[in-house]
């Protein structure tokens, strides 16, 4: 019996410059697991080829001509929720982090990412996997801790006290060995406890417990 033929991830690049979309694709036609179905040259065109292509996930230039980068994906997100937007930019600016996170993007990479940590991160966020450029994690988890707790409701989680104490000290950006040390237990009660936390919330890693964290106020009080 023949092994069944895995779907291929479909992408649609979204980016004014030229030279910048064929470099791209020819990045993006080195793994065999990906497939560029389209490109755009502005924020219209964007969004008329994500109505027709629905791709997979698009990758998203901010500074588009005609309409930007943000408000195209707020209306992608809309109209074609099914399709991820990864947020590919020069961009280090805090408004620019906290606009694309609250519409909807499912990664933000910088332009300077190697070719493939590009291929990688598609991977990761067509397994419903965010990500987070290295360079702007701990920013953006400072500005989400900014965010104004009135309003921020927790969902219904089961988190016990250790362990909400254990992810105040993952958005504080602590090692297991840090958390072990000040909780005095162990660096394997530690792992344990993280393993429950991010299946519970339904994570896959510490940035993204630390940032539906602090979304969400569960760390709110915990280690004042």
């Amino acid at each position: 019996m023949k092994a069944p033929v895995q779907e291929k991830i479909s992408v649609l690049i979204a980016d004014d410059h030229p030279l910048v979309r064929e470099g791209i694709r020819k990045i993006l036609t080195l793994e065999p697991r990906i497939v560029v179905v389209g490109e755009a040259a502005d924020g219209h065109a964007v969004i008329e080829l994500a109505r027709k292509l629905r791709p997979r996930i698009i990758l998203m230039d901010i500074n588009l001509p005609l309409l930007s980068g943000l408000e195209a994906t707020k209306i992608i997100r809309r109209e074609v929720p099914q399709t991820e937007i990864i947020a590919l930019t020069i961009h280090e600016d805090e408004e620019y982090i906290m606009e694309l996170f609250r519409a909807g993007v499912s990664g933000y990479l910088l332009k300077d990412i190697s070719a493939q940590g590009l291929i990688e991160a598609i991977l990761q966020v067509a397994q419903g996997v965010p990500v987070i450029h290295p360079g702007v994690t701990k920013k953006m988890l400072r500005l989400l801790a900014e965010v104004p707790k009135v309003g921020r409701t927790a969902p219904e989680t089961t988190l016990t006290r250790r362990e909400r104490e254990i992810l105040a000290c993952v958005v504080r950006g602590e090692s297991n060995k840090d958390i072990a040390r000040r909780l005095y237990i162990s660096e394997k009660t530690v792992k344990n406890h993280l393993t429950r936390i991010f299946r519970k919330i339904g994570v896959q890693d510490r940035t993204q417990a630390a940032i539906y964290a602090l979304k969400h106020g569960l760390t709110d009080g915990t280690l004042e």
